[in-house]
């Protein structure tokens, strides 16, 4: 079986970690590049970076800020927000990207999805899918798009379906209902994904405790677990994580 992922996200706003609760009510976290470095020192297995205002300040990723993180690790390194073409993935791998995360670009013109995939292989291409769950509509959770500002109409596991055909690698799946809340990852919406698609889903969204990984890792059935201010604010550490994990049996990569 292959191991399951811990994976730190830094959520960046003019140039400083931020991190909010349902997506609002957005507070400084620290440093980009100085956490950075912390987590891939303490045995993260992947980092990702989202310029979590790019898409609605209609501007590209921050490069710089790519470059000076990816000086300091040594792990895959994703990074979002702003992309929109073939030459704004080409420019973050030239920085130092190993992955891109797409999502209201790819919402907009599906077919960008095929392109980049083509282009840079499918293991190159994130797609994140923002979700809600809805009660007025003929699906259960349905798809926000500009960082959780705006509905789209669609059926997030329908999405979720049309994003694996097209050739996405894997999906970072965001439950903005549980996002920021420290209650649990979305353990049902995420094992929904994860039974009906053939790719990775990342988890994202909920983490309070060690427990709620092991939750979503094991009955939610994700790849990989992601989060953000548990990290950031020292509540929990990545290496007490892992070793809680192993002893719940689940499979993790450790560092000597």
């Amino acid at each position: 079986m292959l191991a399951k992922r811990i994976i730190p996200c830094l959520d960046v706003r003019d140039g400083r970690t931020v991190k909010g609760v349902n997506f609002v009510n957005l507070r400084d976290a620290g440093d980009a590049v100085e956490l950075a470095s912390l987590y891939a020192s303490q045995g993260a297995d992947e980092l990702t970076f989202l310029d979590i205002t790019a898409t609605v300040e209609e501007r590209k990723t921050f490069t710089a800020l790519v470059r000076r993180i990816a000086d300091v690790i040594d792990i895959p390194f994703t990074v979002g927000g702003g992309i929109k073409t073939v030459s704004d993935v080409g420019v973050l791998l030239e920085s130092g990207a190993d992955k891109i995360s797409i999502n209201s670009a790819a919402v907009r013109d599906p077919s960008l999805i095929d392109t980049l995939s083509k282009e840079f292989g499918s293991q190159c291409v994130v797609c994140a899918i923002d979700v809600r769950e809805t009660s007025d509509s003929p699906f259960r959770w349905e798809v926000y798009v500009n960082g959780g500002r705006l509905a789209t109409g669609l059926d997030a596991i329908s999405w979720g379906k049309e994003v694996a055909d097209r050739g996405a690698g894997e999906i970072l799946l965001t439950s903005m209902d549980h996002d920021g809340t420290k209650q649990g990852f979305a353990i049902e919406l995420t094992n929904t994904f994860s039974n009906q698609l053939d790719i990775p889903i990342i988890a994202s969204g909920g983490a309070g405790t060690m427990e709620h990984f092991a939750e979503i890792l094991i009955k939610g059935a994700a790849d990989a677990a992601l989060a953000a201010s548990l990290f950031h604010f020292h509540e929990i550490d990545i290496p007490d994580l892992k070793i809680f994990l192993q002893k719940r049996g689940i499979p993790i990569r450790l560092t000597n």
